[in-house]
């Protein structure tokens, strides 16, 4: 295929599509010669007769039938490398690096990759689980590209923190337990409850919760993982303690019920990027997907 020339193939295609020379000249605005020089030029470079001239119509040969076959997908293909390279070289295509911690919603995640591949479908997103703290070193070092992390952290010159959403953490309780309307420090100090692992945003501040009202309960089982957390509740093990957003999905279940917290707490979160070199339209499509499901929320939310 190295010998090939992507006009002359081009221009034997047109002869089997329109079936004579003149006809292929005209629909490739070339000059009749050059369309017979075209076909002269392809057959010495893979010495095979590929046309018949007839006297009303050009004939493909057998040789010319493979060729056009196969000529017809190494156009196609070519055509895609070309606008794969426009898009990448505008930035509409890309493979973007995100840093997600463990208390980012499970159920939003997946409506965030839905909308960034139905707006921007050539872009690639590379999810990765790490720590906030982590997640901003990897920034400054340029091995993430975006991190979705707790707030708020300690500044790091040349990462830009922008807030993100502030979701009030709830207890979900198992359908079985009896429960007041909302759940307080002293009421569930002294039942089951897990949550989020040590050296965790969610934690600390659930940790400062108990704190605040002079508690220190160790929580019954620690995770990493919100959907291990629910399942908990479910299985009425214990009570878990985890952001609103992340239980939206459960309001109507015969299996748990939510309780808002009082006094109330609130999840903070922020996306964090570099400041240099500017965002490529790649993580630009990304960083605008985020700020679609960016909010603000209120303990009642």
């Amino acid at each position: 295929m190295r010998n090939l020339n992507l006009d002359q193939l081009q221009t034997l295609i047109a002869i089997a599509d329109l079936g004579t020379f003149a006809a292929a000249a005209q629909a490739l605005h070339l000059a009749p010669p050059t369309v017979s020089l075209h076909i002269k030029e392809l057959e010495s470079r893979l010495h095979a007769e590929l046309v018949v001239r007839g006297r009303r119509q050009a004939e493909l040969t057998p040789a010319g039938e493979a060729l056009v076959q196969e000529g017809r997908k190494l156009l196609a293909a070519s055509d895609d490398l070309i606008e794969r390279v426009r898009r990448c070289a505008s930035g509409l295509e890309g493979r973007v690096r995100v840093g997600v911690s463990a208390g980012v919603s499970t159920r939003l995640l997946p409506l965030m990759l839905e909308t960034l591949s139905r707006q921007s479908p050539g872009v690639e997103v590379k999810l990765e689980a790490v720590g906030s703290a982590d997640a901003m070193l990897r920034l400054k070092a340029g091995t993430l590209d975006v991190a979705i992390v707790a707030s708020p952290q300690p500044a790091v010159a040349g990462i830009r923190l922008t807030p993100w959403r502030n979701d009030p953490m709830v207890a979900l309780l198992p359908s079985s337990w009896q429960a007041p309307q909302q759940v307080t420090p002293e009421w569930l100090a002294s039942r089951r409850w897990a949550s989020f692992a040590p050296a965790t945003q969610m934690h600390g501040l659930i940790s400062a919760w108990f704190g605040q009202a002079g508690f220190h309960p160790r929580p019954f089982l620690t995770l990493t993982y919100p959907g291990a957390l629910k399942s908990l509740a479910a299985a009425s093990q214990s009570a878990a303690l985890l952001p609103l957003e992340e239980v939206e999905e459960l309001r109507d279940s015969p299996h748990v019920q939510i309780r808002h917290l009082q006094p109330a707490l609130m999840r903070p979160m922020a996306v964090a990027h570099r400041n240099s070199p500017a965002p490529g339209k790649a993580l630009e499509s990304v960083l605008q997907v985020l700020a679609e499901f960016a909010q603000d929320g209120g303990p009642g939310a």
